[in-house]
Formats: structure tokens, C-alpha cells, sequence
């Protein structure tokens, strides 16, 4: 049988290849045609790439990670929402997120996250489900949540730059505006009450009271986030001038005054920060509530419902309870001399009750007006030796001062500060606010 001219064709070809082939084969170098160079190249490098890492010029970095080897999602927890709910959106299984949420309770609870704070989602290029969760509830530090494997939680501090500040300001309408106009911050004005509050009665600010101010602003990344410690302070009440400072040493801590005594003393001026009184100590009060001239044994602070009420010193709990014209109240045995009281609570502090030791400062209870009050108060109450007193008139003794080295190293402290102080000027008259440029930042 013959075959036919395609047939012979085809087997021509085939030979054809057979010797090509073997050329190839032979002699490399000669077989490698462009189309073939090309395929090789591609995969070297794929390998290539594959084996190295990539290099991405000026990367973005934040949270310790260079952003660009991510896909990233940033957002905000909403109303209701929940972290589950975030990660299964980023293709987290349930069983992971489960896994973060035991491993997270010691370190940072997700409980802890709360409406309107950020967070960031980095994915790989490559992955379907997110790999970390960054949490920011402060400027002062992150959450890294990383959700690969077995899964890990760690709280990364960011470094903050201190820069000390100098501020004064004149009180013509309130000392709060006082604050705001010149620069200064709620803070502030909480930093200030917490080192001056055994000297100065907040709550009888006049017009023509005056403070100076040494402290600390911090940054981060160049950008304000907050108040450090008050380094001194001048404040004249009345035309009675007062000074503190802070100092620290393995002996003592906290603010003295010019002859290192500490300010702070057996009791505090008030029970409520920034309330007003609203009824004073008086013999022949007119009640309200009784229409009857009837003496009122205590102060009145009159603040909004839920305020936090404090303790005034330290001291044990002897009563915790309720009566018809008492609302809820707590009463605190001080020592041999001295028990104060506290009434018309909305609602105890958690744990309030007979027998608990409490310190100066702790929470006790929260404004209410419960029992016979006409609206939102403390009528707090003190007692001298079995009998009440207006606290207000006590001359309670002065704590001992610092001694030795420390006393030493302090007065050294104190003169540059108090020479800093001195050189400060006070705003205008004219509208009590410092411009911006007499809101100075000062070298430390």
C-alpha cells in the first residue's frame, strides 16, 4: 500500500524533528530560539521573586508594619457593634475569633472597645481573612491584635515628648473661662484643683483671683495629646496667695508647699469637684421642703445627677443605708475625732457598705436627690467629737514637712521654680487672656 503524499509529508516532518531535537539537545546554545529565551526568563524570575523579598521605596510605615505589604481597611465602631462583627466581615472564622477573644481578656479586653474609636484591618495581598486588628482607645498606645495561627494580643506604647509650659491667667467672670481663654484645658483645671485642693476652695472663686502655672504638655508624632504633671503653681484666693510643687524622690511624692510641707491634708475642702454650694451651715435655715425655720447642720454642694461624690479622708464605713429624709447616705468614722456624712445619693459606689476601709479621693456614692431634697445635691456633714460643725470654719493641724536630703533637694527645686514663677507675666487687665505669643513653650 502506498502511502499518500500527506502521509509522506508528515513522516518528512516528524524526521525533521527528530534531527532538530537532537541539535538542541547537543548543543544548547545554538537551539535556544527568542520565544523559548522568554519563558525562561519569566520564570527565573518568579522564582526570583519568590526567594526575595520586596523592596518598596519609601515605605508607610505605622504600627510597626510597612502598610504597603497590606491591603488596609480602616473604620470606627459603630452603635452596637461588636468586634466579632468587624472580623467576620474580614473573613475571620468564628472559631479564631473566639480563640483572640481568651487569649486578649488578660492583656486587653475586647469588652474594652467602645463607639467611635478607631481601628485599622491589615489583610495580606494574597489573603481572603484579615491577619491583624489595630486598636487605638488613647493617643498613648495601641492594641495589636494578631489573628494568623494561635493567635496573639500585644500593647505597644507610643514614646511622648514632654515640653514644659508657662501660662497665667485672671479670673473676671469664672475661673473656668479664665482656663479656656488662655489657652489652658479641662485638664488643667482638674491638675490644678488636685494640687491646690487643701489650700483653695474652688467653689469661692472671685473676680481678681489670679494663677500661674509651670507644667508639661506631651506630644506624639509632633501632635498635642494631653497634660503631664504640674511642675508649680501660684494661686492667689481672696488676696491670700498660695504655691505648690511637685516633687518625687523614693521618700516622698506629691505636691509641697515652699517649705517642702506636703498641701495635701487630713481632709478635703469638698465632697464633689466643681459643684456649687448651694446652702451653707446655718442654725436658723428656712426649709424648703418643710416650710419651717429648722437648722441645717450641713453643707449643701449642688452638682448634676450622678456626679461623683469622694470621700474627704480616709476612714472606715459605719453606715451605708437609706432613711426618709437622709435619701441614701453614707457616714465615715475618721478616726477618734472626726466622722463625716454624706447624703441624698442617687446611688452607692460599687462594694459601699459597713465595715469598708475607703481612702481619701475613693468614690463612695453619686449625686442624687433622693430622701428630702428639692433637687441634685450633697448635704455633706461633719462631726467633731460627736457634734456637727461647720467644716468650713475647722483649723485642722498641718501635716509634718520633708526632712533631710530629701527636704535638701527639694528647696533647690523649689527656688529655680519659684524664681520661674515670679517672671511670668499675668494677662491684661483689660480682658484677662495672654495672646498666643505670651502662651510660651519653654525649654526644660
Amino acid at each position: 500500500m502506498k502511502l499518500t503524499k500527506r502521509k509522506k509529508l508528515g513522516l518528512g516532518g516528524i524526521a525533521l524533528l527528530a534531527i532538530i531535537t537532537t541539535i538542541i539537545f547537543s548543543f544548547p546554545e545554538m537551539g535556544l530560539n527568542l520565544s523559548t529565551s522568554a519563558v525562561l526568563a519569566e520564570k527565573s524570575a518568579t522564582e526570583s521573586s519568590l526567594s526575595k523579598p520586596i523592596t518598596v521605596e519609601n515605605p508607610t510605615i505605622k504600627y510597626g508594619f510597612v502598610l504597603d505589604n497590606f491591603k488596609v481597611t480602616e473604620g470606627e465602631f459603630q452603635k452596637n457593634e461588636v468586634l466579632g462583627a468587624v472580623l467576620q466581615r474580614h473573613n475571620v472564622p468564628y472559631t479564631q475569633i473566639d480563640k483572640l477573644v481568651k487569649v486578649a481578656t488578660n492583656i486587653f479586653d475586647v469588652r474594652k472597645m467602645r463607639v467611635g474609636k478607631s481601628y485599622t484591618i491589615l489583610t495580606s495581598e494574597d489573603g481572603k481573612a484579615a491577619d491583624y486588628l489595630i486598636y487605638e482607645p488613647t493617643p498613648f498606645f495601641y492594641v495589636v491584635y494578631d489573628l494568623r495561627g494561635e493567635t496573639s494580643v500585644k500593647i505597644v506604647e507610643r514614646p511622648i515628648e514632654l515640653k514644659k509650659k508657662e501660662n497665667a491667667g485672671v479670673v473676671t467672670a469664672s475661673l473656668w473661662n479664665a482656663i479656656v481663654d488662655n489657652g489652658m484645658s479641662y485638664e488643667i483645671a482638674a491638675k490644678m484643683e488636685a494640687a491646690l485642693a487643701w489650700q483653695v476652695d474652688f467653689h469661692h472663686i472671685v473676680k481678681g483671683d489670679c494663677f500661674k502655672l509651670i507644667y508639661d504638655e506631651q506630644y506624639i508624632d509632633g501632635k498635642l495629646v494631653g497634660v503631664g504633671n504640674i511642675k508649680a503653681a501660684y494661686f492667689k484666693n481672696k488676696g491670700k496667695e498660695f504655691n505648690a510643687y511637685y516633687y518625687e524622690d523614693e521618700n516622698y511624692t506629691g505636691f509641697f508647699d515652699d517649705e517642702g510641707r506636703p498641701m495635701k491634708k487630713a481632709f478635703l475642702k469638698s465632697p464633689v469637684q466643681y459643684a456649687r454650694i448651694s446652702s451653707a451651715y446655718n442654725l436658723k435655715r428656712f426649709h424648703p421642703i418643710l416650710r419651717r425655720v429648722k437648722a441645717h447642720l450641713g453643707t449643701d454642694y449642688a452638682a448634676p445627677y450622678g456626679t461623683p461624690i469622694q470621700a474627704v479622708a480616709s476612714g472606715t464605713v459605719t453606715k451605708a443605708g437609706r432613711t426618709r429624709g437622709n435619701g441614701n447616705y453614707v457616714k465615715i468614722r475618721h478616726d477618734n475625732t472626726y466622722e463625716t456624712q454624706y447624703l441624698h445619693m442617687q446611688k452607692f459606689a460599687k462594694g459601699m457598705r459597713s465595715g469598708v476601709r475607703v481612702n481619701q479621693g475613693e468614690v463612695i456614692g453619686y449625686v442624687g436627690s433622693t430622701g428630702l431634697a428639692t433637687g441634685p445635691h450633697v448635704c455633706f456633714r461633719f462631726w467633731k467629737n460627736g457634734k456637727q460643725v461647720d467644716h468650713r470654719r475647722e483649723n485642722l493641724p498641718p501635716p509634718n514637712p520633708m526632712e533631710g536630703e530629701s527636704l535638701e533637694a527639694f528647696k533647690k527645686m523649689q527656688t529655680e521654680l519659684a524664681a520661674r514663677l515670679a517672671l511670668i507675666d499675668f494677662p491684661s487687665e483689660e480682658d484677662g487672656v495672654k495672646s498666643k505669643e505670651e502662651q510660651k513653650v519653654i525649654d526644660p
